[in-house]
């Protein structure tokens, strides 16, 4: 039922009191929260400094004068960074710089396998197409667009109408500005941020570690603690000569930030009080008992699978060759990240019983609910609703996981065709001439990481998959006709070796003259043609049910929200994760996996020789690497032990996003790089346990030292501040 303009009012005004209050029932402990920044005078910092932390709030984010907001950015599209010299010096991980070290790879300079190094400023490569983001400011202007909205209690109803005010307000914010804006929800919609970038594009690679040290252990250790991986790579941002953003041109010079962080060589140590200032992505803490079931029987299983099989292929087949080996790196570490993370996602839910844990909140609510005659007329649908919904898109979801990780994104020349898809489409000529544009780059990206023989295997094993998965009402005639083929010789040499997607040259003559007579071949074309009429179903038969569901789920969990907000006025309550920049604080502490097993929060250089394994790829140790410890040759980036220190882990509630964010001590100088999260603890993008939950970072005098002892690059030092 509708809640009436008043309530609803009513609660946006204790909203715009308790911003930053927690979307769930459960208390929180001062090891969980992702925190905003602006937020922190009221909610937080007395915590923080209960627990060590030495720094003003306004210290760490002010509009006013320079903070340590203003030495963090947003890395590309998913990742974190942090500014380490006044000459724009950026630290993010190994793995966020992955795509661009790969992309500048050959068989001749093979910079994963090797590491790169710039000697100086004109050796450091140039990246196109990746950005870095400077927060200027963040604002809640949840109530300029109720204004706007004529006290409309559902902000979002109307997408077109929610557009044109979220335009309005940046226009508002931008004009006289070469800024952009991005607005986004908190509370599931029942609150609005906006938040304002700088945004440069003038990014180059640095320095790289070589994949023996910057993955260290690879998908064998990937969420796995201890940990002993080199995960860092170094870029600068470059500005025009008025230290503005400007496009890519030599004539660029560094940029120098408002702020930059300073590195202590102390380290620490356990008990102290650590900081993770980024981007955190997504997390779900408030989902209902029957979207975990959901999750955890339905698609995480599902989409594992898929990737299971895609990894073994691509893993044997770059075994072969070192060309297929650089080609497939980095969409082989991007597959098998979410594939471990999803199973030791199902592994903690199980372990906490995370449905059952659910239904205890939800029978608190609804016992709350029943309580008010009011409140059980605003919110008295609610179980029913969930109920309802999440058992009719059961088998859409699973359409849709199939289609997704088979089909839309399963093998290369699938994607391909996806790619063409959404250009054939276009009727308008000036929108055809910029997608063209845009398809005759991604082709050459496409190709340069293409081979023929693992796709045609992926391709061939993925729809195999599909089709014994997915019910056949939701398959069109065509593939239902060709299940006793699919996989067969006959099948591949008909359909996938007889397609001119295969070849580089055919299909970029293709599209230079991108005609009805082009269009009518690549119709013809035996892939095109069948991803087509695969994708052309989905979109009939799967696809408008989806939308129209979780469209509906997306509302009830609206309302829901809402009422858990007002269930627990007064308490402070974390938002979820949804890419804006967050401060997650805690203590250096080791934890419990399993009964009779304890780990330690420090991990140092001797554990990389004891995991030595030249027999597995995962554990091979530089040469020089093993020198270095053989002679401890290891300068002042040593702990009090003697021995150099490689990673810690902290109770700091983070996830993905955070990746590359500087982890920072009490007097706010760095200590470490954000990597990754215990295995055991990857369920706390929907159930937090603070007993499991650990962030796991690159202590940051390992990184020091590889970039001095190592590489030779001590010269980098030079231009940072460190301190001890």
């Amino acid at each position: 039922m509708t809640i009436n303009n008043h309530i609803y009012i009513k609660m946006l005004r204790q909203l715009f009191i308790l911003t930053g209050l927690m979307v769930t029932s459960l208390c929180v402990s001062a090891k969980e929260g992702m925190w905003i920044p602006t937020l922190l005078q009221k909610y937080n910092i007395e915590e923080m400094a209960q627990m060590g932390f030495k720094l003003s709030a306004e210290d760490v984010y002010s509009v006013n004068h320079a903070s340590l907001k203003d030495a963090v950015v947003l890395f590309g599209s998913g990742c974190t960074g942090g500014i380490i010299s006044d000459d724009g010096l950026l630290i993010t991980n190994h793995h966020c710089g992955f795509s661009q070290i790969q992309k500048h790879s050959s068989v001749e300079h093979d910079f994963l396998t090797d590491g790169f190094w710039a000697k100086n400023r004109s050796e450091e490569l140039s990246n196109p197409g990746l950005t870095v983001q400077f927060l200027v400011k963040m604002e809640d202007i949840t109530s300029k667009l109720i204004k706007q909205v004529n006290g409309n209690p559902d902000l979002t109803a109307g997408m077109d109408t929610t557009k044109q005010n979220f335009e309005k307000i940046k226009k508002e914010y931008l004009t006289g500005t070469t800024y952009s804006a991005d607005i986004k929800p908190l509370f599931n919609g029942n609150q609005y941020f906006i938040y304002i970038y700088e945004v440069f594009k003038d990014i180059r690679l640095v320095g790289a570690p070589p994949v023996s040290i910057g993955k260290f252990g690879g998908d064998t250790d990937n969420w796995i603690w201890p940990r002993h991986t080199g995960d860092f790579s170094l870029f600068r941002i470059y500005a025009g000569k008025n230290n503005q953003p400007a496009p890519y041109s030599p004539d660029n010079v560094p940029y120098h930030p408002k702020k930059f962080f300073s590195i202590n060589l102390k380290g620490c140590k356990e008990g102290d009080f650590t900081m993770v200032f980024g981007y955190p992505g997504t997390t779900q803490r408030n989902l209902p008992s029957q979207g975990i079931s959901l999750i955890m029987n339905q698609s995480d299983p599902a989409r594992v699978a898929v990737r299971t099989a895609k990894l073994d292929i691509w893993a044997e087949q770059m075994k072969t060759d070192p060309k297929i080996r650089i080609q497939y790196a980095n969409k082989y570490v991007s597959a098998a990240n979410a594939w471990k993370k999803w199973q030791g996602e199902v592994k903690g839910l199980k372990r906490l019983d995370a449905i059952s844990l659910k239904k205890t909140g939800e029978a608190e609510f609804q016992k709350w609910m029943a309580a008010d005659p009011v409140r059980n007329q605003n919110y008295g649908s609610i179980e029913s609703d969930f109920e309802k919904l999440y058992h009719e898109l059961l088998p859409y979801q699973t359409t849709y996981d199939y289609f997704s990780e088979c089909i839309k994104y399963g093998s290369d020349i699938f994607s391909l065709s996806a790619r063409i898809e959404s250009v054939e489409s276009v009727t308008d000529q000036e929108k055809l001439s910029k997608e063209m544009k845009r398809l005759k780059d991604y082709l050459t990206g496409y190709y340069k990481d293409y081979d023929r023989k693992p796709d045609q295997m992926v391709w061939s094993e993925l729809l195999k998959i599909y089709v014994n998965n997915v019910d056949r009402k939701f398959m069109p005639e065509e593939l239902v006709n060709l299940i006793p083929e699919i996989g067969t010789n006959k099948f591949i040499k008909k359909y996938y070796l007889n397609s001119i997607l295969t070849d580089s040259v055919k299909i970029n003559q293709l599209v230079s003259n991108f005609d009805q007579k082009a269009i009518s071949r690549l119709r013809k074309d035996p892939v095109y043609s069948l991803f087509k009429a695969i994708s052309q179903h989905y979109r009939a038969t799967t696809e408008p049910t989806y939308k129209s569901l979780t469209t509906s789920i997306v509302a009830v969990q609206k309302k829901y929200t809402a009422a858990l907000l007002e269930m627990n006025a007064g308490k402070r309550i974390m938002a979820d994760a949804n890419l804006t920049l967050r401060i997650a604080y805690g203590r250096v502490e080791g934890y419990e996996p399993a009964d009779g097993a304890v780990f330690n929060c420090i991990s140092t250089l001797k554990g990389i020789l004891e995991k030595e394994n030249s027999g597995i790829p995962d554990y091979k140790v530089p040469e020089k690497l093993r020198n270095l410890y053989k002679t401890k040759d290891y300068g002042p980036y040593v702990n009090e032990s003697g021995d150099v220190p490689v990673g810690f882990c902290a109770s700091n509630h983070t996830t993905g996003g955070n990746s590359g964010s500087p982890v920072l001590n009490a007097q706010g100088e760095m200590i470490g790089i954000n990597f990754d999260r215990c295995w055991e603890g990857t369920m706390s993008d929907l159930v937090y346990d603070p007993e499991h939950c650990r962030n796991i970072a690159l202590d940051v005098r390992y990184a020091l030292f590889i970039i001095d002892k190592f590489a030779g690059a001590g010269y980098l030092l030079k231009e940072m501040k460190i301190v001890n």
